[in-house]
């Protein structure tokens, strides 16, 4: 039924990725956030591989490093270069999961939260200027809770680039924790 090298879903589960081996206790599948798991064959279902989108390379864009005369750093202290660069992530769940089968609109958006959370600590990380957050305009269940998420972080932000996207997204400002 699967061979190694298969793209399979687990069945009601959030969880996606590559069939590793098959043994008489199940199916063992690299996820795409890269965690080795074991199911019973009857657990999962075959999918077609071009859906799966490996965790690391989801929307994020890696900052590029401003190109500036190299000065030298003075005696003793140590620099630390940031990138100037913007991030835009889309928080549709549709965006986020194959499928929202079984998931209760709480389910759904505690998956974008942890997404938001996810590119934040990312974008900190790696020196990002701003990241826009796309959430739509809905009811502003997850706008709201963004903003106490950035609250959290202690960090600005505002409305986006209303002209490009609309009501529908929120610009969250890093370089305050640098």
């Amino acid at each position: 039924m699967f061979s190694v090298g298969d793209s399979v879903e687990v069945i009601d589960e959030l969880i996606s990725g590559v069939v590793t081996k098959i043994t008489p206790k199940g199916v063992c599948i690299e996820t795409t956030e890269g965690i080795f798991l074991t199911f019973a064959p009857q657990e999962l279902v075959k999918v077609d591989s071009s859906a799966l989108i490996p965790y690391h390379k989801m929307l994020y864009a890696e900052p590029k490093e401003e190109k500036k005369q190299k000065k030298a750093a003075p005696i003793g202290k140590k620099t630390k270069k940031r990138g100037q660069s913007h991030m835009e992530i889309d928080l549709h769940i549709e965006k986020l999961v194959s499928h929202t089968r079984g998931m209760t609109n709480f389910d759904m958006l505690n998956r974008q939260l942890e997404e938001a959370e996810h590119c934040l600590e990312y974008g900190i990380e790696k020196g990002v200027y701003s990241i826009v957050f796309i959430h739509g305009i809905g009811e502003g269940v997850l706008k709201m809770e963004l903003g106490s998420l950035f609250s959290r972080y202690n960090l600005s932000y505002q409305d986006a680039d209303y002209m490009r996207y609309g009501m529908g997204a929120t610009e969250v400002f890093l370089q305050d924790i640098f």
